[in-house]
């Protein structure tokens, strides 16, 4: 079984923000593999979907972003299940420019707050993450009212091609492995 979890903040006026952009790839990842559910477990709205031969979870937290580990920890240890091998971690990066993706197999939370809680709550920072670039505030913009600011129309064509193509390299990485998912999606959208 394999687990993806998108993160984000449940309300609905988060909805479209730059910090919510895991959910949308939960959205995107429910609605082509036509998904059952939700349900409510672990803190979480949980959809079922079979991935190739592998049953997927499809994961949104419903805690806020900083609290996402009081969803992921005990889901995993429920299904005992290995987070260097069974999850994956989708999120917004501010450090990449709009519309990368970037594969890791681990490594730190980079400031990203739900990043830092699933570390602190798994007790390792060995698990595949896929961050979603949405880009630096500009001037002196606040940080944080920048993260839960919508997209702009200017980007909202290249998120919506960043959505698709980061719900397709996780179906990869079910069917593939994460090397050849890293190999083939750690790209701008639109250039491979």
């Amino acid at each position: 079984m394999k687990v993806v979890v998108g993160l984000g903040n449940p309300e609905s006026q988060y909805h479209g923000t730059r910090h919510n952009i895991g959910f949308d790839v939960i959205a995107e990842l429910v609605r082509r593999t036509s998904a059952s559910g939700p349900k409510s477990q672990f803190n979480a709205a949980i959809y079922e979907t079979m991935i190739g031969n592998e049953k997927t979870l499809l994961v949104a937290p419903t805690t806020y972003m900083n609290l996402s580990g009081k969803c992921v920890q005990p889901l995993l240890a429920f299904y005992k299940l290995n987070p260097a091998l069974d999850l994956m971690v989708v999120c917004d990066d501010i450090n990449l420019d709009v519309g990368r993706l970037r594969l890791r197999a681990n490594g730190t939370d980079g400031g990203q707050k739900g990043l830092r809680s699933i570390i602190q709550m798994l007790g390792t920072n060995d698990y595949p993450r896929l961050r979603i670039g949405v880009g630096k505030p500009p001037g002196q913009q606040d940080l944080s009212s920048y993260v839960l600011s919508k997209f702009p129309d200017s980007e909202l064509e290249i998120i919506k091609q960043s959505v698709e193509r980061a719900s397709t390299s996780i179906e990869f990485w079910v069917k593939e492995g994460l090397a050849s998912a890293m190999n083939r999606f750690n790209t701008l959208a639109g250039e491979a």
